[in-house]
């Protein structure tokens, strides 16, 4: 069985959708996916059935009120947030409207809870800010120890809410005593739990520091720092996959909505560029 595990990203984690296609163009097929805060969204979303061309068009179509920020504006809405006093020590913005367009697309699908999902295995990573501990919101729950850390009847947009709620930006996503925030806090690739699933051939997908150049700005500064606490938290779940698929973005923000069609031909390409080890790796014993 071929497991997915999804990166966090920003705007970037829509490459995981043209990872998917072309997966499927070349007669791949995922039979377990996870993911962490961007990657989370995506793969909620093919678990419920959506193909990777909607799930692009579904980006692209709602991304303003998907990030719940415009992006080019977002240094001035910072400022004025703070000197307004309006952000306190939460966040600027509470996700709700992310919340709100998963439950809508979970509705046209006929579920609600991520317990309900059926398509295949989903797994979706949390932090809650007052334990500091990692949870999981899944449709399947493995026979392991601390199995507590497993939720199943959270909503499915609350579920990606929780996962993608970035701190300093979105508010925590509360939820039955739980303070929840970004899974990339402790693990922006979950091998380890897309494994615990069943898989036995686990493919990561995740995105390159971009270069530091002189005309480099502070949200690529922002951007690169963010890869590298990632990746380097993500070392041992890295460690334990099959295949690692780094996707290269060319110094895309955190909320830059108008290069999602190129993230998404970034992903495609990705795999395209490493069909032969992908192949390999499903071939091995």
């Amino acid at each position: 069985m071929l497991g997915l595990a999804l990166s966090g990203g920003g705007i970037r984690g829509i490459a995981h959708a043209g990872v998917l296609k072309a997966l499927l163009d070349n007669g791949i097929s995922v039979d377990i996916i996870g993911g962490t805060s961007a990657g989370a969204l995506v793969g909620v979303l093919y678990a419920m059935g959506y193909t990777p061309d909607y799930i692009y068009e579904a980006f692209k179509l709602y991304s303003k009120e998907i990030v719940g920020l415009n992006g080019g504006l977002m240094f001035s809405g910072v400022r004025g947030k703070i000197l307004g006093n309006e952000a306190g020590i939460k966040g600027l913005k509470s996700g709700k409207s992310l919340e709100k367009v998963f439950e809508r697309m979970a509705l046209r699908k006929g579920y609600k809870n991520v317990e309900e999902i059926l398509e295949i295995p989903v797994v979706i990573t949390s932090v809650d800010i007052r334990d500091g501990k990692e949870y999981i919101f899944t449709n399947s729950v493995p026979n392991v120890e601390n199995a507590d850390k497993y939720i199943t009847n959270i909503g499915i947009g609350k579920a990606v809410r929780a996962s993608s709620s970035f701190p300093g930006i979105f508010c925590p996503c509360e939820f039955e005593g739980h303070s929840f925030y970004d899974g990339g806090i402790l693990d922006n690739v979950p091998v380890l739990e897309v494994r615990k699933q069943g898989a036995n051939k686990v493919i990561a997908v995740n995105f390159k520091a971009d270069d530091i150049e002189n005309s480099s700005n502070i949200m690529d500064l922002g951007m690169r720092t963010l890869d590298i606490m990632g990746n380097k938290i993500s070392e041992k779940s890295l460690n334990n996959c099959d295949l690692v698929i780094t996707v290269e973005t060319d110094k895309t923000g955190l909320f830059d909505i108008e290069k999602l069609d190129s993230c998404f031909e970034y992903g495609y390409m990705a795999v395209i560029k490493n069909l032969g080890k992908i192949k390999q790796v499903l071939e091995s014993k």
